[in-house]
């Protein structure tokens, strides 16, 4: 009787454990989130001026244009649409600092760097952990400013006001460093050469 006494306090306890963790406590994490962080918990999703989404501020996209502002270089496949889209992916290269395939890979974009006469920056450099990082660091913003300025026929000093909006601070005021938000940079960008366009 004992082993029956005890199968069935082994099935009650799997049976509590698997209503807590289940399903209180994701009903109270879409709870709290819904309601605290709507943003947030919804995938921070950017809409342009027609209110159609346009990407997450969360996820890096790859932008290659002259006009645009680049990220940093990511191990993760982006759609092929013009319009850069990530697939949702996640991940590094998985490559050994001593493969000779990550070597040449930084070579050649220091080499790319320098043939603008900019001094190599890590960010744009090396890839992020998750490979959808969407931020970039002042240094490396600023080294993209005279491209973008020139790409686009404006001042560069339209585009440093831009730069200083898009910054987001560390993560409660301690961790991490200040970043620079690529896709709403560049977003802003686009923005303000429409309102400059002739009515």
């Amino acid at each position: 009787m004992s082993i029956i006494r005890e199968a069935f306090k082994a099935i009650r306890i799997t049976l509590i454990m698997w209503i807590l963790t289940a399903i209180i406590y994701p009903v109270f994490i879409l709870l709290v989130g819904q309601s605290i962080f709507p943003n947030a918990a919804n995938g921070s999703i950017m809409l342009n001026i027609k209110g159609r989404p346009i990407g997450s501020t969360l996820i890096g996209q790859e932008f290659t244009s002259d006009s645009y502002f680049h990220g940093r270089p990511s191990a993760v496949n982006y759609s092929q649409s013009k319009k850069a889209q990530p697939t949702g992916i996640s991940g590094g290269s998985n490559l050994a600092p001593t493969n000779p395939e990550l070597k040449e890979r930084i070579l050649k974009q220091v080499e790319e760097i320098e043939n603008d006469n900019k001094q190599p920056v890590a960010d744009l450099l090396y890839t992020s952990g998750s490979g959808l990082d969407p931020h970039i660091s002042l240094k490396a913003a600023r080294q993209q400013i005279e491209r973008v300025a020139r790409a686009r026929g404006i001042k560069e000093d339209d585009i440093i006001p831009l730069i200083s909006r898009y910054i987001d601070g560390r993560f409660l005021g301690i961790f991490g460093e200040p970043g620079i938000n690529l896709l709403r940079l560049n977003y802003a960008l686009d923005l303000q050469d429409i309102n400059r366009q002739p009515n």
